[in-house]
């Protein structure tokens, strides 16, 4: 079957020689198929807030669902319902403007239910509860601190340090003190979300028009994706501040050259580095934010030049919390407590899982999880700088034949890199660098999600708030945040925690493929360029 999201979007050239995009502001009338989706979608947000009242992450019920059976049942039914509708979709709503009610009425239930699918902002409420009482999360783990509701956060994370930046610790220390209590503070957090959520939503047609594809495709692909709903909004997760602030720095820069001053430069490294104090995987977008803010050709000297002026803001946006919560940078230290959780959605993770059980088989202990995690972050710290390279040389080069070696290589491996100019991905030579930027920090984060120690189905937002906005094909990203919907329970039980061995079997099997599919392109002949 042919994934509509492979369709091209680009139409007849006009008299400049631009290609014009169907889609791009026009709307098409809705259909059957689309009411559909609308109504079974918000049943099934209906029955996910149901199964949150019944057995969510409340806070005195850390081990198991109170609702049993029947909450399993209500949320796995909700969960088929929602990403079925936003399946049916990716291809693109009627107009933008249907997306966002479609999206607002799923929105409305998730928005005073229970907190769904993790306990994470349990954590999120003690860590600001410490620096509000004049205690460092970044030394103290919340059990030891005193948190009057450590009895509701995850075990797990009860004795760790934060390993939030100081800007959303900050954040969720202003929640404390407005909220007066557990749940004020809750409701808060959950505002919070939402407002990067909102955040994130205004900036998708704008982004979507710099990279060529139809804004009424972006909107729904993100917004409607239940991870979005469930973990961003109801479970209140800081990475909805994260793309909030992520995705405005990058229109910025992409909306148009003749409009990047000196400010626009700094207020967008400014949100940048704000992003990054609060959660760190934004720093991965940096390097490609520096080529979106080159005016012109990217070359060394304006390279210099902009990325230098962006870099400013990046720091100023940095060290400002910093110097502002007296926190300082001690929230690096936590970051290597997030892996202390071992689960197979990982996939280096997976690896070193399958190799301890043979060797447990064979009645030796390899302990190989933490060598394959190693491993991953290696490859992931190999592949970055290549993306970085091929990104530059798609800006750089008009013809992907030209590319230069490992850029090319790239273009084998990467369903990504078949959308370059002359395909079915950019709109004209305006919007070409954006479009290609964009693009390249989409794939920088799904590979970061992919190679990172640890896995939660939230993470495969970050990914999926860029490659909505620029990738022409969307079934190869799509499919994954759909299985990702199923990975948790309403009280944030992880399943992979419940299918340990035959999880890693078959995670380890897809690697597996993957480097076999790998081989197979660096092995293969370079297609000869067309004469």
């Amino acid at each position: 079957m042919t994934d509509p999201g492979a369709r091209s979007h680009l139409g007849p050239r006009s008299a400049s020689g631009a290609r014009s995009v169907p889609g791009l502001g026009d709307a098409r009338p809705a259909g059957h198929r689309d009411l559909l989706a609308r109504y079974v979608g918000l049943v099934g947000a209906l029955l996910l807030a149901v199964a949150g009242y019944l057995g969510g992450a409340l806070p005195d019920a850390t081990t198991a669902p109170d609702g049993g059976p029947l909450t399993v049942t209500l949320w796995l039914l909700g969960t088929v319902a929602t990403v079925g509708s936003w399946w049916a979709l990716r291809a693109g709503a009627p107009s933008t403007r249907w997306a966002y009610v479609t999206v607002g009425w799923w929105t409305l239930p998730l928005l005073v239910t229970a907190p769904l699918g993790s306990r994470d902002v349990y954590s999120y409420a003690c860590q600001g509860w410490i620096y509000a009482d004049g205690g460092d999360p970044y030394v103290t783990g919340v059990a030891a601190a005193g948190c009057p509701w450590v009895e509701a956060v995850a075990p797990v994370w009860r004795d760790t340090p934060a390993p939030y930046g100081p800007f959303f610790v900050l954040l969720a220390a202003l929640t404390v003190v407005l909220g007066g209590g557990l749940v004020g503070t809750l409701v808060l957090l959950r505002v919070l979300a939402l407002a990067g959520v909102l955040a994130a939503a205004a900036c998708l047609p704008g982004l979507a028009r710099a990279a060529g594809v139809p804004p009424r495709r972006a909107t729904w692909l993100l917004l409607a994706c239940p991870l979005v709903g469930v973990h961003l909004v109801a479970g209140a997760h800081n990475d909805a501040v994260m793309l909030g602030l992520l995705l405005p720095a990058l229109l910025m820069l992409v909306h148009g050259p003749g409009r990047r001053g000196l400010w626009v430069l700094l207020v967008a490294g400014t949100l940048f580095g704000l992003a990054v104090s609060v959660k760190a995987t934004a720093v991965v977008v940096l390097p490609f934010a520096a080529l979106a803010a080159v005016r012109g050709r990217p070359v060394v000297r304006k390279l210099l030049r902009d990325g230098g002026l962006l870099a400013v803001g990046v720091f100023g946006g940095l060290l400002v919390p910093s110097l502002l919560t007296g926190l300082g940078f001690g929230w690096l230290g936590g970051l290597g407590r997030s892996g202390d959780t071992v689960q197979w959605t990982s996939p280096s993770t997976a690896v070193g899982m399958l190799v301890d059980y043979v060797g447990e088989l064979l009645g030796r202990q390899p302990d190989a999880v933490p060598v394959t995690r190693i491993a991953g972050l290696l490859l992931l710290a190999a592949f970055l700088p290549l993306l970085w390279s091929h990104t530059l040389s798609t800006l750089r080069h008009p013809h992907p034949h030209s590319y230069p070696y490992p850029a090319a290589l790239i273009m084998k491996l990467l369903p990504w890199a078949s959308a370059c100019p002359g395909n079915n991905f950019m709109i004209n030579a305006a919007s070409r660098g954006g479009g290609v930027v964009l693009g390249g920090a989409g794939v920088a984060l799904g590979a970061t999600v992919v190679l990172a120690p640890v896995f939660h189905p939230w993470y495969a937002t970050w990914p999926l708030a860029l490659l909505a906005v620029a990738a022409s094909r969307t079934g190869w990203f799509a499919l994954p945040c759909a299985l990702a919907s199923f990975l948790a329970l309403p009280d944030g039980t992880s399943l992979a925690r419940l299918t340990k061995a035959p999880g890693a079997i078959v995670m380890t099997t897809l690697v597996l493929a993957a480097v076999i599919r790998f081989l197979s392109a660096h092995r293969s002949p370079r297609t000869p360029p067309p004469h």
